[in-house]
């Protein structure tokens, strides 16, 4: 049937089943309790106020699952996209205003309707002419960025900067200022993380314990690490020494509006767009057709182009902002067993019971508070 092209949901559902359920749902609840704290921080790298990667975390999820072809691929907010987002939005307006904001939905909705009218002019083969090493090394300098930019955050500092340079030199003159127990709490949670990464799983299979389940507690050491700082800051009153929380973040879902249709704003976008939906489409692609491999399943790159752009689409349309795979989420999700896309749309309920029931307790959360206190910029 033609309409099971456009939407492979059709096809698969036939042939659900319980078994099939059980997995997707084990799954989603393992990408959920993964998702929550990544949705918060990343829309706090772009700029953005915490809630809207809770948003960009639902409505996407659910048209992926509807359109897309991965049983493994966990849509969301990335740290890459975030950072691209961040970069454009700066020079359009200040970091949490309301104009930044509804710049971050057009640039959602805009990706999405570029990744789309590629899909439809079955451009997907152009993933096979873009150069690895390019791409690889743009994700690695993303990452560095992202890394030196958040250290002010880890000495509970205020510092801001157009570059790598301007960003340690603004560190390195506020290092009287440095708070102790932010910087503790910190460099804790690094060792706690890297503890895990390299020795957890030895240590949990020693034990016993099956190498499936070692691996995914291991995956999932970010959770544990939110639940301990959370228990500390509440049980400890640390908002008062100085170290900074999350504070208030509101309940409730988004609503559905269009985005501001300033034809100047969208045009000015438009490039921006374009690169965050390019990278965005061969990252997610990479890490679909890996995964897919592992189960010798195929992926159609074309199909995927569609899925995507549903997915950027709705985030515009939901107070969302732009969104791609994931790749540790991605592993995450198929270590734990996710049998169909409909694993996303299972998470994505999941981002809504947490919205609506757990928000209460992220206040105590050591990220930076919303808003920021200071503004900051990307590099141009």
């Amino acid at each position: 049937m033609i309409i099971e092209r456009w939407v492979p949901l059709i096809g698969w559902l036939r042939t659900y089943h319980r078994g099939l359920l059980t997995r997707d749902v084990l799954a989603a609840v393992i990408v959920t309790l993964m998702l929550v704290p990544q949705a918060l921080a990343y829309a706090m790298l772009a700029g953005l106020p915490p809630e809207m990667g809770l948003y960009a975390s639902m409505l996407p999820l659910v048209l992926y699952a509807i359109f897309g072809t991965s049983a493994s691929l966990a849509v969301g907010p990335v740290a890459v996209a975030a950072l691209m987002t961040a970069s454009a939005l700066s020079s359009f307006a200040a970091p949490g205003s309301p104009e930044y904001i509804g710049a971050a939905l057009v640039l959602a909705a805009l990706s999405g309707l570029i990744l789309i009218v590629m899909g439809v002019l079955r451009l997907g083969f152009l993933v096979n002419f873009l150069s690895h090493p390019v791409i690889s090394g743009f994700v690695t300098a993303s990452g560095i960025l992202i890394a030196i930019s958040q250290l002010k955050h880890i000495f509970g500092v205020e510092a801001s900067g157009h570059n790598v340079v301007d960003l340690l030199q603004a560190l390195l003159g506020q290092w009287q200022e440095v708070n102790v127990i932010t910087l503790l709490i910190g460099l804790g949670v690094w060792v706690y993380l890297w503890l895990c990464r390299k020795r957890l799983n030895g240590w949990l299979t020693k034990l016993g314990m099956p190498a499936s389940w070692a691996g995914l507690i291991v995956k999932a050491a970010p959770i544990s690490a939110v639940v301990v700082t959370t228990l500390l800051a509440w049980g400890f009153q640390l908002e008062q020494r100085g170290v900074d929380v999350v504070g208030f973040v509101p309940s409730g879902l988004p609503a559905i509006t269009l985005p501001s249709l300033d034809q100047s704003l969208w045009l000015g976008l438009l490039p921006a767009a374009l690169l965050i939906s390019l990278v965005g489409f061969v990252e997610s692609v990479s890490v679909a057709q890996t995964l897919a491999a592992k189960r010798r399943q195929r992926i159609d790159p074309n199909q995927e182009l569609i899925a995507l752009g549903m997915a950027n689409l709705g985030a515009g349309v939901s107070g969302g902002s732009p969104v791609s795979g994931g790749f540790s989420r991605s592993v995450v999700n198929f270590e734990a067993g996710a049998a169909t896309p409909l694993a996303g749309a299972f998470t994505a309920l999941g981002i809504v019971l947490a919205t609506l029931l757990l928000l209460t307790y992220l206040p105590f959360y050591p990220l930076p508070r919303w808003p920021p206190r200071l503004s900051w910029q990307w590099g141009r």
